[in-house]
């Protein structure tokens, strides 16, 4: 059962559709109007506790760009070169070298007309980067991402088992929401776990084989 945790490679990928907006509709929109148009603000910062689901809207934005032929590139605590939309997440953990890359980054992209989203925990003003790189990010437009209730995780829970082919029984949502860590990203890691399980066993998802991964997650820390 060990074993079974660590193989899980979903073959999932963060997309716009299976973002679960909850209360981000505005921050949605801007993005896709960003995406489908150069009028108007097109560098944003996003900011929001671990788990919210910055790196999958990240991510979502760039699979749309590449989707239409952009050139686009995501990067996790580390600053790619210039493209034609960008997105750099974890601005907080970058290096002194890389934040003066991101800074030279933020004034490229916005001189050639493109789209640049960066994440990071806390809001610019309250960033412990470059003072400098600090006001660029505070330039364009801030959101903060709001996390997901739990009755939109387990939509989201819900969506995630969907396209991976099963129908997830409520029951046992109802126990991964109360018993489970709190961010979606964990929640989904221990339902692919799940869901590799259950196949192995040939018998559906329940409570019961939840259970058996649950603990087995907390025999491996």
């Amino acid at each position: 059962m060990s074993q079974l945790l660590l193989d899980i490679t979903p073959d999932w990928w963060p997309t716009l559709d299976n973002f679960v907006v909850g209360g981000n509709q505005e921050l949605l929109s801007g993005l896709c109007h960003a995406l489908q148009n150069k009028d108007g603000e097109r560098m944003f910062y996003v900011w929001g506790e671990h788990g919210c689901g910055k790196s999958h809207l990240l991510q979502a934005v760039i699979g749309a760009a590449q989707s239409v032929d952009l050139c686009a590139i995501y990067a996790k605590r580390s600053v790619p070169d210039v493209c034609s939309v960008v997105a750099v997440d974890d601005v907080d953990k970058l290096s002194e070298h890389a934040q003066i890359d991101l800074f030279n980054l933020y004034n490229q992209v916005r001189d050639s007309g493109g789209m640049l989203l960066v994440s990071g925990k806390e809001a610019p003003q309250h960033l412990t980067v470059r003072k400098d790189l600090r006001t660029r990010l505070g330039w364009g437009l801030v959101y903060q991402l709001h996390g997901l209730s739990d009755e939109e995780k387990a939509v989201a829970l819900g969506q995630h088992a969907k396209t991976k082919g099963y129908r997830l029984p409520k029951e046992v949502t109802q126990y991964l929401l109360r018993h489970g860590r709190r961010d979606l990203p964990s929640l989904m890691a221990v339902l692919d776990a799940l869901d590799a399980h259950s196949l192995s066993l040939h018998r559906p998802p329940s409570v019961p084989l939840l259970k058996q991964i649950m603990q087995a997650e907390l025999e491996l820390k």
